[in-house]
């Protein structure tokens, strides 16, 4: 389901509020956009304030500046590893990789939600590049799963994200868990960042997998790049480096990349609201904002998070460039004052004691 984010993105510029409302619903009937008075009087001044200020316009120019400067340095970490060789200080470069790794999945999760171009082959072409290609990540799973999330954030039966996996986010959840998993459970605050570790390995998994979903056509040019990726991958590694030194720095390149990519999306919604699944069904405002946590920081901040550190706003506005989530922050934090609905809104260490948190109440009762 390649663009499914995209797709639904589109409304927010061309259909008023209820589109706006559902930007990331996806067409995999996992939601649309919560309808009622609620929604409409709750939500339509706001977006109408953030399209009169022109930030649902596209920053293709901005973008096209990014993702040039994101190749060259990533071009510059590749031409260290050959000029230092076959050898172990080689390793030293596979954090700057993973770093850099993560800036294009970044720009791959913009791409899915059509905040790059308007041209939907361009967009998809550009998500493939990134995510397929550059990262070993399937695009199309990426897609399906996050418009899923951004449809019912925190919903226990509709976000794949609060599902039971190795981690689980009630301790309804945790009360079923046996054997390994129960162990799992009662430490899971203990060791979540060091499993973060292998959610790089863990994202390739999943996109391979993700190949039986998909329609034919698609399939094979998803499969043909995540396999080019590999065998580049592979050719870089070995051509530089000893095969026991090339299975050292991939192993420590993919446990940094999930480190990094799991340290910019923890913070967003752990530890808030979970809507209950046999209550009323909230409308699109409350629905993002009451279960996402905002990051305070500076450009370093900005930077390092990929901009989810405006999760808020990228929830309510999910087809919004990156570089006007920042503009649009004081409208929303001003809109959701008036109305006294709470907006989240924390230092990055504190964000993730409270995602910690959490996960150590969910696993309490089993201790």
């Amino acid at each position: 389901m390649p663009q499914a984010i995209a797709t639904t993105a589109e409304g927010t510029r061309d259909g008023g509020e209820s589109a706006a409302a559902g930007g990331a619903a996806g067409p995999a009937g996992t939601g649309g956009t919560g309808t009622g008075q609620a929604q409409g009087s709750d939500f339509a001044p706001l977006l109408r304030t953030v399209k009169g200020q022109g930030l649902l316009e596209r920053r293709t120019g901005w973008y096209a500046v990014g993702i040039a400067v994101d190749l060259v340095a990533l071009g510059a970490v590749i031409t260290g590893m050959f000029h230092l060789g076959n050898t172990w200080w080689t390793l030293l470069l596979a954090l700057p990789l993973a770093v850099f790794w993560s800036r294009i999945a970044f720009v791959g999760h913009d791409a899915g939600h059509a905040q790059i171009t308007g041209n939907r082959r361009t967009g998809r072409a550009i998500g493939l590049v990134h995510a397929n290609l550059l990262l070993g990540m399937n695009e199309a799973w990426w897609n399906d799963k996050h418009a899923r999330h951004h449809a019912n954030p925190n919903h226990i039966d509709k976000d794949p994200d609060v599902g039971v996996g190795a981690l689980v986010w009630t301790q309804k959840q945790a009360a079923q868990r046996e054997g390994f998993a129960r162990w799992l459970t009662r430490n899971q605050a203990r060791l979540f960042f060091p499993m973060l570790l292998l959610e790089g390995i863990a994202l390739k998994v999943s996109g391979f997998q993700y190949l039986r979903q998909q329609p034919a056509r698609e399939r094979a040019l998803s499969a043909l790049l995540l396999v080019a990726h590999l065998g580049l991958y592979a050719t870089l590694l070995l051509t530089v480096l000893s095969p026991g030194k090339a299975v050292v720095f991939a192993l420590v390149h993919h446990a940094l990349f999930g480190l990094h990519l799991g340290m910019a999306f923890a913070p967003n919604h752990k530890g808030m609201e979970m809507p209950d699944p046999d209550g009323d069904r909230w409308g699109h405002l409350r629905r993002q904002v009451l279960t996402s946590r905002n990051v305070r920081g500076g450009i370093l901040i900005d930077w390092f998070l990929g901009g989810l550190n405006y999760q808020i706003e990228h929830h309510l506005f999910p087809s919004m460039p990156r570089p006007h989530l920042r503009l649009a922050q004081p409208m929303v934090r001003a809109h959701c004052r008036a109305l006294g609905m709470p907006y989240a809104e924390t230092g990055l260490i504190e964000s993730y004691r409270q995602a910690l948190r959490h996960m150590h109440e969910v696993g309490e009762p089993l201790r």
